[in-house]
C-alpha cells in the first residue's frame, strides 16, 4: 500500500498509557479497562467528538474468553457511541500495527473517514487452562455425554490420575510451527551473525540510559496519559520498566536464560512481560481540514513480510522495510527517525547487520546490494520494548506516538515503524512529517 496521493491518511494522535511490568499496578484490571483509558486519554486530548469516530479497531494477543472482541468493550468501557462499530485483530507482536494499517485501508477504500486504532495487553492474567484430560472429564460431564446416574459419572471417572485434576496449561512461549521458543532463535541468530554477550547487554543498557533520560526530560509526556487504577486509587505516571542502574557491568552479571550453557540471551536483554494500551487517532487528510485538525503525520506506506520461522523468525523489521521503502519510492538513508520494536537485543543488532549486507540484500531482498547504513543513532532514541516494556497488542501504538512525536521535535520528513512477530512476521510502516 502506498498512500503518498489523493486525500492522504493522516495520524491526528496518538498515546498510551504508562506501560507497567505485569504484576504490578495494574495486577488487578482487566485489558479493556487499560484499553478504554487509553482511548478515553485519547479523546480528551484531541478534543474530538465521540460520534464523529466511525470505527475502532484494537489488537490483542493473549485474549480473554470473556472479552473475545475487545476492541467493542474497549469502545464502550470509554463512553463511545454504542453504533459504533469495532473488531478485534491479532498478529503476535504487530497486533497493533496491523489495526493501525487495517484502520488505513478502511479509510483509503472510502468505508469510513475517522478510526480509533490501536492495541492491549494484559499479562498480569493471562488464560490459563485448566489440563486436557481434566477439560475433556468436565465437558463430557456437563456438556456431551451428561450421564443420568452415579455409574455412568463413574465410568467417566475411570483412567483419570490424581495429577490430572491439578494439571494446567499455561500459555505457551513457543513457536506453534518449530517448537522453540523466540528467545531459543534469539540465541541462535546471536551465535549465527557472532552477536556477543556484550553487545547484547550493551544495547540493553542504552535502552534503559535512554528511557530513563526521557522520562527526566519529560519527553515522554507527550505520549503518556496518566491513569487512576480503580481499585487502588494509584496514580500512575511513569512506566516503570526502566532501570537508572542498568548497566552493561551489572546486566552481565544476569544467567542466559534460554540455553543455559551457552546461551547470551538473558532476561536482562530481553523484553518483558508488559501491561499497557495504546490507540491512534486516524483520519482522511480532508476531514481533519474541515474539522480544524492539525495532524502529527501521514502514512506515506507500509508493508507486512513472513519469512522462515527457523532461521529468520526475528527479522520481521528487515523484510518489511525493504519492501516499504521500495512501495515509498525513498531510501533507508532518508529515514531520520526510527522506531523499531526491541524483542531482544540480539534481534535487533540481527536486523542491523542484515539491513548492511551485501549478500544478504542480493539472496534475501531482491536488491542490488544492501539496505544501506544502519544508523544507530537515529534508533529508538527515547528507549525500547527493553526498558519501555512490551504489551504484546499494544507496542505498535507506542512505536507510532514516540515517532511521530520524535519528528516533530526533530524537524524529520520520514519516520520508520517496524516490528517483528511470533510465526515469522513483520510490519513496517512509513509516516511523513505534516509540519
Amino acid at each position: 500500500m502506498n498512500a503518498s496521493n489523493q486525500d492522504r491518511v493522516a495520524i491526528i494522535d496518538a498515546c498510551r498509557t504508562p506501560f507497567m511490568r505485569s504484576g504490578t499496578a495494574y495486577y488487578d484490571l482487566m485489558a479493556w479497562q487499560l484499553g478504554s483509558f487509553a482511548v478515553k486519554g485519547l479523546l480528551v486530548r484531541t478534543g474530538i467528538e465521540p460520534s464523529l469516530v466511525d470505527y475502532v479497531i484494537m489488537g490483542t494477543v493473549l485474549a480473554d474468553v470473556s472479552t473475545t472482541n475487545v476492541a467493542r468493550e474497549i469502545l464502550l468501557g470509554a463512553a463511545l457511541p454504542g453504533t459504533i462499530p469495532a473488531h478485534t485483530c491479532t498478529a503476535a507482536c504487530v497486533s497493533a500495527n496491523i489495526a493501525v494499517t487495517s484502520a488505513c485501508d478502511m479509510i483509503n477504500s472510502g468505508q469510513v473517514d475517522t478510526v480509533i486504532a490501536g492495541g492491549v495487553e494484559s499479562m498480569s492474567d493471562p488464560a490459563i487452562k485448566i489440563g486436557k484430560r481434566y477439560r475433556r472429564f468436565l465437558l463430557d460431564l456437563t456438556m456431551y455425554k451428561r450421564p443420568k446416574d452415579i455409574l455412568g459419572k463413574l465410568r467417566l471417572l475411570k483412567g483419570m490420575k490424581l495429577t490430572d485434576f491439578f494439571a494446567v496449561e499455561r500459555p505457551a512461549i513457543s513457536e506453534y510451527s518449530t517448537g522453540l521458543s523466540m528467545g531459543a532463535n534469539a540465541d541462535r541468530i546471536a551465535r549465527r551473525l557472532g552477536i556477543t554477550r556484550l553487545e547484547q547487554d550493551d544495547f540493553a543498557a542504552r535502552s534503559h540510559r535512554l528511557a530513563t533520560k526521557a522520562i527526566k526530560n519529560g519527553f515522554l509526556k507527550k505520549e503518556i496519559v496518566p491513569i487512576v487504577v480503580p481499585q487502588t486509587g494509584e496514580v500512575v505516571i511513569h512506566d516503570n520498566g526502566p532501570r537508572a542502574d542498568a548497566t552493561a557491568e551489572k546486566l552481565a552479571c544476569v544467567k542466559p536464560a534460554f540455553d543455559k550453557r551457552y546461551g547470551t540471551v538473558t532476561a536482562a536483554n530481553s523484553s518483558f512481560l508488559t501491561d499497557g494500551a495504546s490507540a491512534v487517532l486516524m483520519m482522511k487528510e480532508s476531514k481533519a481540514k474541515a474539522l480544524g485538525l492539525k495532524p502529527l503525520a501521514f502514512i506515506r506506506a507500509y508493508a507486512h513480510a513472513g519469512s522462515d520461522p527457523w532461521e529468520e523468525l526475528l527479522l520481521g523489521p528487515v523484510f518489511a522495510a525493504a519492501r516499504v521503502l521500495k512501495k515509498a519510492g525513498i531510501t533507508l538513508a532518508d529515514i531520520k527517525v526510527l522506531e523499531i520494536h526491541e524483542a531482544f537485543a540480539a534481534q535487533i543488532l540481527a536486523n542491523a547487520r542484515y539491513m548492511e549486507s551485501e549478500k544478504w540484500g542480493r539472496e534475501k531482498l531482491g536488491q542490488d546490494g544492501k539496505m544501506g547504513v544502519f544508523d544507530q543513532e537515529r534508533l529508538n532514541t527515547r528507549g525500547g520494548s527493553l526498558s519501555i516494556g512490551h504489551p504484546f497488542g499494544a507496542t505498535g501504538g507506542r512505536l507510532i506516538a514516540s515517532c511521530c512525536s520524535r519528528m516533530q521535535e526533530e524537524n524529520a520528513q520520514f519516520g520508520l515503524v517496524a516490528g517483528c512477530g511470533a510465526g515469522a512476521v513483520g510490519n513496517a510502516i512509513i509516516l511523513e512529517n505534516a509540519r
